[in-house]
């Protein structure tokens, strides 16, 4: 069963409710026993938890995606011009010729 992140989650359960879900009356949560009551709606077909953006870290159904590779990917490239960086000016530091 979904869960919907919308920027607008109060106009999207007024949607629902329009068109016949019931949502927020406290209806028993067969699959989203997570989702916070006056977020639930129950149709005929099955459950939906509505969940602001402001609330995607409450979201079960999917992990925080690429994103976590990309900051991994940048601290890697940060590191690296680090290390390289370090290396050449120690590099100068230690072997660099001293006058006679």
């Amino acid at each position: 069963m979904p869960e919907i992140i919308s920027r607008y989650p109060e106009i999207t359960l007024k949607v629902l409710k329009e068109s016949g879900a019931r949502c927020g009356e406290g209806l028993p949560q067969k699959i989203l026993t997570k989702c916070p009551e006056e977020r639930f709606c129950s149709l005929s077909t099955g459950e939906i938890c509505v969940y602001g953006a402001d609330q995607i870290n409450k979201v079960t159904q999917f992990s925080a995606g690429p994103f976590p590779m990309f900051v991994n990917f940048y601290i890697f490239i940060i590191l690296a011009i680090l290390i390289f960086f370090g290396g050449f000016f120690l590099g100068r530091l230690f072997f660099s010729k001293k006058p006679q």
